[in-house]
């Protein structure tokens, strides 16, 4: 359903300017999971929403998290050739057409929301994209290659770059069903442990998976000396903490009316590692 209105919301491929489009479509549509879609959606379902109506949400809650994939493939950034399983964007179209087509998914994602999330949204997700979330965590990464890891640090990074989308897609999703702002905010608290867990677990699976099971080059962390956790507690002590998480997210739900999609959800993110 997501993929659906992706194709119809994105601009055509063929639409000028054609290598800009081309190359926002192949970033959009080269696989993934779409978690945070899927979370945004089930949040909405929990909740008594209607099936289409967090699909705007998840739209661009694919779209901006698509943007900081280019943009974080790039050269001055963590230098990747794989995403997905494929050429990174930047490989496949370019250094300045990569940059330009994640701006443009950036501004796609806001414009979908203003005409169709509504206000709320639009606030929802440029706090979490921000400087206090996403945007803000991939530099506070960047500032702490090579130094000592330490657990706290690590983890307060992990939940700006990664978990506040995560929340805020949980939060979208409640927003879409029309829900008070105590289920709204239970739904971010959810978000959150997600978030965090699926990035521990992706700090686990760069240590332990090759290139076809990861979709992007693996050992890059320790060989850039990023802080992560298995660098700061170690491997067994890195499951344990996702596992707890995901413990956390599920107790978030309490009170949710039908829960059992998204707790499937987060048991996904720690189920990739076994």
């Amino acid at each position: 359903m997501v993929d659906h209105a992706l194709d119809r919301w994105l601009p055509p491929a063929t639409q000028e300017p054609v290598r800009l489009h081309e190359a926002m479509r192949y970033a959009v549509f080269a696989g993934g999971k779409r978690l945070r879609p899927a979370i945004a959606r089930a949040a909405s379902l929990a909740l008594g929403g209607e099936d289409q109506a967090a699909v705007p949400a998840a739209c661009a809650l694919e779209m901006l998290h698509t943007y900081s994939l280019i943009h974080d493939d790039l050269p001055a950034i963590d230098d990747d050739d794989l995403r997905r399983g494929r050429a990174s964007c930047h490989k496949q179209f370019g250094d300045a057409t990569a940059i330009l087509a994640g701006d443009a998914l950036q501004t796609e994602a806001f414009a979908l929301l203003a005409a169709r999330g509504g206000l709320r949204m639009v606030a929802e997700l440029a706090a979490a994209a921000g400087t206090r979330g996403m945007v803000g965590g991939e530099i506070a990464d960047i500032e702490a290659e090579g130094q000592p890891p330490e657990r706290e640090r690590v983890e307060s990074i992990h939940l700006r770059k990664t978990a506040a989308l995560f929340a805020a897609s949980g939060r979208m999703g409640a927003i879409a069903a029309g829900a008070p702002d105590a289920q709204i905010d239970a739904l971010g608290r959810y978000g959150r442990w997600v978030g965090l867990a699926f990035q521990i677990v992706d700090d686990l699976l760069d240590e332990t998976a090759d290139a076809a099971t990861l979709g992007k080059s693996p050992g890059k962390d320790r060989a850039s000396r990023k802080m992560t956790y298995p660098a700061a507690v170690g491997v067994e002590a890195a499951r344990r903490r996702a596992a707890e998480c995901v413990q956390e997210a599920g107790a978030a739900l309490d009170g949710i009316p039908d829960p059992d999609v998204l707790i499937a959800l987060a048991e996904f993110t720690v189920t990739r590692i076994r």
